[in-house]
């Protein structure tokens, strides 16, 4: 009977603690309620940085800035930038939780984290967005999206595939100032446009410098990436921009922002221009290492005669786009966002300011709010690759020194050669 005693006894013991516990105040925190502004966590979309130097200090803080966004986690081949990074997330959430990945692959393996944004050097954009894809990841990724036109056509199909939403870095779109000056072209306002300038800043030439060990708490065989293997040469790895291996030069670097607001105004981004010429001066060789343009022009043309002209030239400060029409023009200053134009009654249809570029909010809301819809973004991986296509093509001409024909469905050009530097083998084993 004493078993059966004490079994009753428990169960009675049990509800009365049970409706004694009923009775009290439940007390839950309004942060996991989703109350006072904050967001419950199950809403939250978890990410991961990659690649946390100069590009991503200047835009962490945007991501950071969204309730609904938590950073769990940050990579970086260098360990004083990893730790800086870590700092900064834990800092900005009061805690200890962000975990720091010396390899990016051991960040997209974790099952918690969503999306990730990727700020790495050039070399990385491509191949790192395809890993993050294939791991089941959304990205953000700064521009150039890819060093090829063939690895921007695996970029895409991967992301099809992957049922990826990727954003693009081409932040432009997503600011007032060039928002107007699209619609002013869409609207007619400037008549029949028929040519769009562009304008990035003169390349320098990088002296020759000398191989150095490999500093301490950096993996740089992870840092190359896909690129040939080269001797740690301090030149090379700080102006990185300015090696075709790693990037292309600035052509390519700032060019795709304004070729991507061309394709944007003339509603041609799911093509591009058929023709392709480029000159200017390279580095000489026996005075500098770098390797890529440092003043020149180059042209496309559309299949209907319209012309875009980019210009390697001047200061930093002197960058802009220009859309000429058979009545009147409209220009942004990138530098200061301001807007010109011929009539002048155009400027009179402008809204209110809104923010400049170095505001990527607007376009980090775009991203957030098509992860949840899984609707594309405003600037997805199909849009940034015929945009980056141009400047690619542009850089083609230039170093083939002849003007090339390009099919924008087949994605060939009418030049053998061209055609066999549409894509670059990575080294190994860093390919997907």
């Amino acid at each position: 009977m004493k078993p059966q005693i004490a079994s009753q006894f428990s169960r009675r013991q049990f509800l009365k603690r049970a409706t004694a516990a009923a009775a009290l105040p439940l007390i839950v925190p309004g942060s996991v309620l989703g109350l006072n502004g904050a967001v419950a966590p199950s809403n939250r979309i978890v990410f991961g940085a990659i690649g946390v130097g100069n590009r991503a200090r200047d835009t962490l803080p945007t991501f950071l800035s969204f309730p609904e966004i938590q950073y769990l986690a940050v990579s970086d081949c260098r360990a004083d930038r990893l730790k800086s990074a870590k700092e900064i997330v834990d800092r900005h959430y009061g805690n200890q939780d962000c975990t720091p990945y010396p390899d990016f692959r051991d960040l997209l393996a974790r099952k918690d984290v969503d999306a990730v944004s990727i700020a790495t050097g050039n070399r990385w954009h491509g191949l790192g967005s395809m890993y993050a894809a294939r791991a089941g990841k959304d990205i953000y990724c700064e521009k150039p999206i890819t060093l090829t036109i063939g690895e921007g056509r695996a970029l895409v199909d991967t992301c099809r595939r992957f049922g990826t939403i990727y954003q693009a870095g081409t932040q432009r779109r997503s600011t007032a100032s060039y928002r107007f000056a699209m619609e002013m072209v869409r609207q007619g306002k400037l008549g029949r446009v028929h040519t769009v300038e562009m304008q990035v800043w003169a390349g320098p030439g990088i002296p020759h410098d000398k191989a150095t060990p490999v500093p301490a708490g950096w993996n740089y065989d992870i840092w190359l990436g896909q690129s040939p293997w080269y001797p740690f040469v301090p030149a090379r790895v700080n102006a990185w921009q300015y090696f075709w291996d790693t990037a292309e030069g600035m052509m390519t670097d700032m060019g795709c922002h304004y070729t991507d607001q061309m394709q944007w105004a003339l509603d041609t981004d799911h093509t591009g221009p058929l023709e392709f010429e480029a000159k200017g001066e390279l580095p000489d060789p026996a005075k500098f290492c770098s390797d890529t343009l440092i003043t020149g022009v180059a042209r496309c043309t559309y299949a209907n005669g319209v012309t875009g002209v980019m210009y390697q030239r001047g200061a930093f400060r002197d960058r802009y786009i220009r859309y000429i029409g058979t009545e009147g023009w409209i220009q942004v200053d990138d530098e200061t966002d301001v807007v010109t134009a011929e009539p002048k009654s155009i400027l009179s249809l402008k809204g209110g300011s809104g923010a400049g570029w170095g505001d990527t909010s607007d376009h980090v809301r775009n991203l957030l709010n098509c992860i949840r819809s899984r609707t594309p973004t405003i600037c997805n991986p199909e849009v940034a690759h015929r945009a980056i296509t141009i400047c690619q093509a542009m850089t083609l001409s230039l170093r083939l020194g002849r003007p090339l024909k390009w099919d924008p469905v087949k994605e060939r050009f009418n030049d053998d050669e061209a055609n066999r530097m549409l894509y670059r083998e990575p080294r190994a084993p860093w390919r997907v």
